[in-house]
């Protein structure tokens, strides 16, 4: 027990949970502002097509149209705050809330949409941490008994349970039947007959594919072996760190893999964000920031020579 809770709380840098901060959170705003329309939308839906589940479930009805458009702005403004770090202490906790609803609120109206998933359980990890002690606005060194590695370490341990929980569910529904390949193939036959009738693209690997059986036996295991071997991410010193960075890359073309079978995209894992927290992120985003500011100071100088001549 000893050995876990020293791993769980082994000292990381504040900048590298900072940066986790800042990069997730500038997602978050991106993700919001790219699905604006779409999250306002449903203001203009049939009423009899709400169908709240989650936190949404409170409501018996749906909301006026001018109280969705609110929150939604609500909260790309308090996302903005997030990943700036302005009164995190408030921000923080007020952002994940909002993105919880906005995103539930958006799914109880159609499909429900597990692409979201980790993305919000990252942002509610990053809330109640202290991912503000530094690269913040107004950030203030603080002592810190618990240190900062344990939301990086909570944050891999989400990561890892998402694909856990849908391996799970795989042997709970077919057995060992997924193994053979059949369900994959079949799984994934429909779902491009379903978009071919509709006037989708159809995945570009499916049509090649589908009349090789055999390909789709060596895909079921590797996903079983993606999914369920994700804990392995949790494995701590070096090799275990290295270990995480190769089931990160595993796991990365699993959903590569998704897009060019399914045409079904993972944004949040598809661009490596899911991955962030095995990542030292804080060198390349350190380097990145210590550039700008010397663009910055280079143009101040020749700004100031420039008006001394």
């Amino acid at each position: 027990m000893k050995r876990v809770v020293d791993w769980f709380f082994a000292p990381a840098p504040a900048e590298r949970l900072a940066a986790l901060r800042i990069v997730i959170g500038t997602y978050a705003c991106g993700y919001l502002v790219a699905r604006l329309p779409e999250l306002v939308s449903v203001t203009r839906l049939p009423r009899g097509s709400f169908d709240p589940i989650g936190v949404a479930s409170v409501l018996g009805a749906p909301l006026p149209g001018v109280v969705v458009v609110a929150i939604v702005i609500a909260t790309i403004g308090l996302a903005i705050a997030f990943t700036l770090g302005v009164a995190f202490r408030i921000t923080g906790p007020l952002a994940a809330v909002a993105l919880l609803w906005t995103l539930t609120y958006r799914t109880s109206w159609g499909q429900t949409f597990h692409t979201e998933n980790l993305l919000v359980l990252h942002v509610f990890a990053l809330a109640v941490s202290p991912a503000a002690d530094a690269w913040a606005v107004r950030a203030r060194p603080v002592s810190r008994p618990a240190g900062y590695g344990w939301a990086i370490k909570l944050m891999i341990a989400l990561t890892a349970a998402t694909y856990v929980v849908a391996g799970v569910a795989k042997l709970k529904l077919a057995g060992a039947a997924w193994l053979d390949g059949d369900q994959l193939r079949n799984q994934i036959a429909i779902d491009n007959l379903r978009k071919a009738l509709l006037g989708e693209d159809v995945a570009i690997l499916a049509t090649p594919l589908l009349d090789h059986g055999w390909v789709f036996t060596g895909l079921s295991l590797a996903t079983l072996v993606v999914e369920l071997g994700a804990p392995i991410a949790l494995v701590g010193g070096r090799i275990g760190h290295r270990l995480g960075l190769m089931w990160a890359i595993a796991a990365w073309l699993f959903h590569v893999g998704v897009v060019l079978l399914m045409n079904i995209l993972f944004p949040y894992a598809l661009f490596g964000f899911a991955y962030l927290p095995l990542v030292e992120l804080e060198r390349p985003l350190g380097k990145l920031g210590r550039f700008a500011r010397g663009r910055r100071d280079l143009g101040r100088r020749n700004a100031g020579v420039t008006r001394s001549v």
